[in-house]
């Protein structure tokens, strides 16, 4: 039975190809497209190889590994496309993967799993601070924003100080946020931890001895993977503006949906795959937890990536992108606060994603008749 590691194991033949397709000129659009599958399943294995590692160094530096390289494939990617000069695009990816996660992911997790279980719970505990913490995100890159809209002209080195220094408080939250899961208040996460354990255990059944990890192994193949994301990560960017450009997409649409997409995709086959086997609690968790972090993590860290590289990356994002992620915000608070889910919460967050697909699609459209 085919199942998604094989499928991913399969989607590797993508980076011979990809290089290929570099080498020989075939086209940006190839190059584009191959370079894409090929990331997919590169992310898996760095997610893989950061869970195996992470048993070896135990429950607190394993859970500061998870938390840190969680998100690893979209800082690259986001990394590269900076030091290309692609802001836009990478302001689009950070909105995008919010977006993305909160509705797609999570509208998939809770509508595949309502189809198997008539309703699923999830600690609402949890889910409530994690609304808090989004909340704090939305406010912390709507600021910037709202400063530069109501100014009557802001210098673009005082808004990057503003981000910067906006970037440094989220960081801060970042990790009171992990200090209060792995540290203080570690059980109200223990429900989702129960969850990892192997289904025999529920049922009685003898317990093999937990396997031996083979950690320089994990380790080699955590940097190998590494590596390759940031090859490829360079040959998707560079094809970037010439392959969406021949595809009729902007890059709007392309950064908030398509990057998001192909930086997250293994881990939002995990997300589902738990929810169908009736563990929406850690399906929950992927799915908020990877929005905290772009959030909280991966947006700051590029800000000061940016001032860095010499590149003006800064929170000062579109309006619409901002509106869309308060409404993705709002609508996943809304459906996560009461700790159950079912099928139809699962459709109407699929709904919301898809109406602001479509806006992000027809946007320029829209812009270019007003």
């Amino acid at each position: 039975m085919i199942n998604a590691k094989t499928i991913l194991s399969l989607l590797l033949i993508f980076i011979p190809i990809s290089v290929a397709a570099t080498f020989q000129g075939w086209g940006s659009t190839v190059i584009f497209v191959t370079s894409a599958l090929a990331i997919i399943p590169l992310a898996g294995w760095m997610g893989t190889a950061t869970e195996e590692i992470a048993v070896v160094l135990g429950p607190n530096l394993g859970g500061l590994m998870n938390a840190t390289f969680g998100n690893a494939t979209e800082l690259i990617i986001g990394i590269v496309a900076l030091k290309a000069g692609l802001i836009d695009v990478v302001k689009a990816s950070i909105t995008g993967s919010i977006i993305g996660n909160l509705l797609l992911v999570m509208g998939l997790a809770m509508f595949l799993g309502g189809l198997r279980f008539k309703e699923q719970e999830f600690p609402s505990v949890v889910a409530r601070l994690n609304a808090s913490a989004m909340n704090l995100a939305v406010i912390a890159i709507l600021v910037p924003t709202a400063v530069d809209v109501t100014s009557a002209g802001i210098e673009e080195i005082t808004m990057q100080r503003l981000s910067a220094a906006v970037a440094i408080v989220l960081i801060g939250v970042y990790i009171l946020t992990l200090l209060f899961s792995m540290k203080t208040h570690t059980y109200l996460y223990e429900v989702g931890l129960a969850e990892n354990e192997p289904e025999g255990a529920a049922e009685g059944e003898e317990q093999s001895e937990p396997h031996e990890v083979n950690l320089w192994l994990w380790v080699g193949v955590l940097l190998v993977a590494t590596i390759t994301v940031a090859v490829e990560s360079e040959l998707l960017v560079d094809s970037l503006e010439e392959a969406t450009e021949s595809l009729g997409l902007t890059a709007l649409f392309t950064g908030v949906i398509l990057v998001p997409i192909i930086g997250n995709a293994a881990e939002h086959a995990t997300a589902v795959t738990v929810a169908m086997k009736n563990k929406m609690d850690l399906s929950v968790s992927v799915a908020v937890g990877s929005s905290l972090q772009i959030a909280l993590f991966v947006a700051p860290v590029l800000v000061l990536a940016g001032w860095l590289l010499g590149q003006p990356m800064d929170l000062d994002f579109n309006p619409f992108e901002l509106i869309a992620v308060a409404v993705a915000v709002l609508i996943a608070n809304s459906v996560s606060s009461d700790g159950r889910s079912d099928w139809l919460e699962g459709a109407l967050l699929l709904a919301a994603y898809a109406v602001l697909g479509l806006a992000f699609f027809f946007h320029p459209v829209v812009e270019g008749l007003a």
